[in-house]
């Protein structure tokens, strides 16, 4: 089936829908296996554990920039002023002018904070950089960050690392069918079932990193997401059927539907 609405980002045009992180995996190897298995093209990481002056850094060493687009993160930041500043080091080095903006001062669940990521979106967006915001399943935010000129709305499913799955799923509606640029759910999706769910819903992307670093086979697992996100693509293009209080036969009295 084609897509009639393919994955563009900042007028990049994207094939898969699957994004996925670096950090977790116990070794540079099998993180280059699993995002390779993946079929991803965005690959997300956290500048404060690179050490851009190491040219032997194992993620600067095992993943090449011509083979993905790195998504350089604010990941750490507890304030817009930190995030701000760790997005202009990754500029400044030369990794990317794109930027995943993450504030979380509160330690215990990693929650963004909305008032410093919307400041530190509008400043980011006027320098120039393509600022993927990381947010809570928040309709209202998300439309201030589309209206500030942010390139995506990346609400989170759950709490960071934690693999319980679409726990925002009514509020993530609600930012999809609000939103003119695309949706990306980040965060929290444990399962490529829960993969499935989010894409079904009418996500354009999802952003997963904690389930498949941490899963016994991260290769086997990262296959099952990019299969997960694929199907649940071409579930929610063929049309998902409502469901019925009642018990409807499968083999009615007429032979066909629109009968």
């Amino acid at each position: 089936m084609t897509d009639p609405k393919p994955l563009v980002i900042a007028g990049r045009l994207f094939s898969t829908r699957l994004l996925v992180g670096t950090g977790k995996f116990s070794s540079a190897q099998l993180m280059k296996d699993a995002i390779k298995a993946s079929g991803a093209e965005i690959v997300t990481t956290a500048i404060r554990r690179v050490d851009l002056t190491n040219p032997n850094d194992s993620f600067i060493t095992h993943i090449s920039p011509k083979d993905y687009l790195f998504l350089p993160n604010t990941s750490g930041a507890r304030t817009a002023e930190e995030a701000m500043k760790i997005a202009r080091i990754a500029k400044a080095s030369g990794i990317s002018t794109w930027v995943k903006l993450e504030v979380t001062p509160e330690p215990n669940y990693l929650l963004p904070d909305p008032i410093d990521t919307l400041k530190a979106a509008e400043q980011l967006v006027k320098e120039g950089f393509i600022v993927l915001p990381y947010i809570n399943a928040d309709p209202i935010l998300a439309k201030r960050l589309e209206e500030c000129g942010c390139a995506t709305v990346m609400p989170l499913a759950a709490p960071i690392g934690s693999n319980r799955g679409l726990r925002t799923k009514d509020l993530i509606q609600l930012i999809i069918e609000q939103s003119s640029i695309p949706v990306v759910v980040d965060a929290g999706l444990g399962s490529p079932s829960q993969a499935a769910e989010a894409m079904e819903m009418g996500a354009d992307a999802v952003l997963v990193n904690t389930a498949i670093a941490t899963a016994a086979n991260p290769v086997q697992m990262a296959i099952a997401f990019k299969i997960g996100v694929e199907a649940g693509r071409l579930a929610y293009l063929a049309g998902l059927p409502c469901t019925q209080e009642f018990a409807q036969a499968s083999s009615p009295l007429t032979g066909f539907l629109n009968q």
